[in-house]
């Protein structure tokens, strides 16, 4: 009796170790942190992590902008105030609809949203920062263009359209007072803002809502039966004002203009056009044609011989393509935690300057203008540098570590996120400055909550968290110190050499 009871204890012991054993073995592998899910939503008084510039960039309905500094890195940035008691439900209901198709989208032409704060009386949404001001003070600085620089604005904003529409989104207000300089350099890059108007389209269904300015507004959407094709037309009075400094449609008042736009008619007057390419005004025509069907897409647009003219092409800089994809070729996959915290550096401590010394290898790869790199592309870079079969092979690999979010391509952030210079991105200072960021209650570790909090948008399991804290944990503690953070970051150097 002693024997058996002893043996039925023994195997009890048994299956409880094993089971335990079982539970202590999580799957981490779902695990991944994407560009949208670093897009925090926190409630309280923003005024805890940023300083709030007094006087307003810019002000609206129900609102204005400010400069924020955060308090932890002097990142700066542009904090949007929305005042909740001027807000009707339905302009609240518009307000959220934006925040949600901007988080969604990755591209260097289009603003980028960082993280939304709420408290009783106020949404704050934080964006990128763009010190240059509007396209429509430029236009008015310039008075007009030349082509090669028209060319240039137009491709930036055709490129981010072509994007949007290739995911759906309609933008429906394009006008140069919804484009933003990121400096004021003459060579800055342009930043479609203010979605509130856009949406999420169905390519077989036309919309009805009668919405834009008039100046710009298309025919069709006068008519309250349109397609995402009315952001084109759009395009082509941009590109007209461009070139000559004044609309098309033109009039005092705005029900005047609304007539003129509605029967499509315009002109190219001798005096102010004559020294004007037919292609110019060819392109145009394509864009500001009547009928939806017949009128260009953004992707035929962007392939028109008038950009292709006088665009000034990105130049394959060998050495920066070199560098770039020898880049991507080493980013592998490490521990989980280790990428996630990369991710945060990149997306939230990288610099402009920094960044958009990868854009132009990132356009030059990006052959059809559509803000990612598909397989093909990615092979027809790395042939320059490779034989075709290794191009092939070497793609193919980099697509399974690099595609985060699984979409088949190579989004901008990720793109970035793979060919930045990893020892110039985790200089000690930047690391200090990540760990104190997550290190909310600053007792110089990091315990599970922090992490949730920061990336709490991934949406895992509590066991999956302390599982990958686990792979970094050298001590056992459930906490991870700076030591330990600083080890795992610099790891990601180690693998590169």
């Amino acid at each position: 009796m002693g024997q058996k009871g002893s043996k039925q204890n023994k195997e009890k012991k048994a299956r409880i170790e094993q089971t335990l054993k079982e539970e202590q073995q999580v799957d981490t592998s779902n695990f991944k942190i994407s560009n949208q899910e670093l897009i925090f939503e926190k409630y309280g008084r923003i005024q805890q992590e940023y300083t709030l510039m007094n006087v307003p960039l810019g002000k609206g309905s129900y609102g204005e902008v400010r400069k924020g500094v955060h308090k932890k890195t002097g990142q700066q940035r542009a904090v949007k105030i929305i005042d909740k008691s001027q807000c009707k439900p339905e302009e609240q209901k518009q307000l959220i609809e934006e925040f949600n198709i901007l988080k969604q989208l990755d591209h260097p032409n289009i603003i980028k949203v960082y993280e939304v704060f709420q408290d009783n009386k106020f949404l704050y949404i934080v964006t990128e920062l763009c010190t240059g001001g509007e396209l429509f003070d430029r236009i008015i600085e310039y008075k007009h263009f030349n082509e090669k620089e028209a060319a240039d604005v137009m491709y930036q904003i055709l490129n981010a359209i072509n994007y949007l529409h290739k995911n759906k989104i309609v933008h429906r207000d394009l006008k140069p007072e919804n484009l933003l300089l990121d400096s004021k350099n003459k060579d800055s890059i342009l930043k479609l803002v203010d979605f509130g108007t856009s949406t999420v389209f169905d390519p077989s269904l036309k919309m009805s809502q009668k919405l834009g300015t008039p100046y710009y507004i298309a025919p069709e959407v006068l008519r309250h039966k349109y397609n995402e094709k009315c952001d084109v037309w759009s395009c082509g009075v941009i590109m007209y004002i461009l070139l000559c400094g004044y609309p098309p449609f033109n009039a005092a008042r705005d029900e005047d203009i609304m007539k003129k736009v509605e029967k499509g008619v315009f002109t190219f007057p001798k005096d102010d056009w004559k020294d004007i390419t037919i292609e110019a005004q060819q392109m145009i025509c394509k864009m500001l044609t009547m009928d939806p069907q017949k009128r260009y897409s953004a992707e035929e647009a962007l392939q028109d011989p008038w950009i292709k003219k006088f665009r000034q092409q990105q130049q394959v800089d060998m050495p920066n393509l070199i560098r770039s994809l020898n880049n991507m070729k080493t980013f592998r996959a490490g521990k989980k935690l280790q990428e996630a915290v990369w991710m945060f550096i990149v997306n939230y401590l990288a610099t402009k300057e920094e960044k958009n010394e990868l854009l132009k290898t990132f356009q030059s790869l990006d052959t059809n203008g559509d803000g990612k790199l598909s397989r093909e592309e990615l092979i027809n870079g790395y042939s320059k540098i490779l034989t075709m079969e290794n191009a092939i092979k070497e793609v193919d690999k980099i697509m399974k570590v690099i595609d985060k979010n699984d979409n088949g391509d190579i989004d901008y952030s990720e793109w970035v996120a793979a060919t930045i210079s990893r020892e110039q991105l985790l200089s000690v200072q930047r690391l200090e400055m990540a760990f104190n960021i997550f290190d909310k209650d600053g007792s110089g570790s990091l315990q599970l909550s922090e992490f949730k909090e920061i990336f709490g948008g991934a949406g895992v399991s509590e066991d999956v968290w302390k599982a990958v804290i686990k792979e970094v944990d050298k001590n056992g503690d459930g906490e991870i110190s700076y030591q330990e953070f600083k080890e795992m970051m610099l790891k990601y150097i180690k693998d590169e050499e």
